[in-house]
């Protein structure tokens, strides 16, 4: 029987698969698969990762790895063994990169970055960036998160995402994550930064850049000071 979320939220498991995937920061192995191939516009020239600079010219993003970092792209793109090919099809992971390698175990804070992107489709009735966040609360409050900050615009250079902010705490260990949406061709493309500290997190954002053609404005408002 399928629950509510999963009612409302045709793309509800695509949006667990996803997060099962950045799950394994707390150091489960996986079963490493290549990534399903997604057809990009024959105008736009596919996303490429040299130097450890991953360049998306379709979305119009940069995103600079931090150095040494472990790239798991591949083995994120095989996404949760219960997720059949049609929810695969609607999403994918662009990007999944660790601190380290996250089949080791450490006793800190595996820290990730996770760009993926999904049909809008998979959402009926989703028109802003913020609207993703209903669904995406329901699961990740599910496996032991809290928000922190409620959805909110927050500028990434010239361009307004949707962001909110989440808590976890694990045994001695404290997990923040911030994920930024924005809802474009067709399609809501989120990015996933996770560290041990809010200091880290925003960090990691840092390392996001939008070229200038993809620029745009507008979104719900600032959150209150915590």
């Amino acid at each position: 029987m399928r629950d509510r979320s999963q009612a409302r939220f045709p793309g509800y498991r695509t949006v667990a698969a996803l997060l099962l995937g950045v799950g394994v920061i707390w150091a489960q192995s996986g079963n490493p698969a290549p990534a399903s191939a997604k057809k990009l516009p024959a105008a736009e020239p596919p996303p490429s990762l040299s130097s450890g600079l991953y360049h998306n010219p379709v979305f119009g993003f940069v995103y600079q790895i931090p150095f040494g970092w472990v790239d798991r792209t591949a083995e994120m793109g095989q996404g949760d063994a219960g997720q059949d090919a049609a929810d695969r099809r609607k999403a994918e992971v662009l990007l999944g990169v660790f601190e380290r390698p996250p089949e080791t175990t450490g006793n800190t804070v595996n820290s990730a970055v996770v760009i993926a992107v999904e049909s809008v489709s998979s959402y009926p009735g989703l028109k802003t960036a913020a609207d993703y966040f209903a669904p995406l609360d329901e699961v990740i409050t599910a496996k032991g998160f809290h928000v922190v900050n409620e959805p909110y615009s927050f500028p990434v250079g010239t361009k307004q995402l949707a962001r909110s902010d989440f808590r976890k705490d694990r045994d001695k260990l404290t997990l923040e994550q911030a994920t930024l949406v924005m809802v474009e061709k067709g399609s809501v493309v989120s990015f996933t930064f996770i560290g041990g500290s809010q200091d880290e997190v925003d960090g990691l954002i840092e390392g996001l850049r939008f070229l200038a053609a993809h620029r745009s404005a507008g979104g719900p408002a600032p959150p209150p000071k915590k």
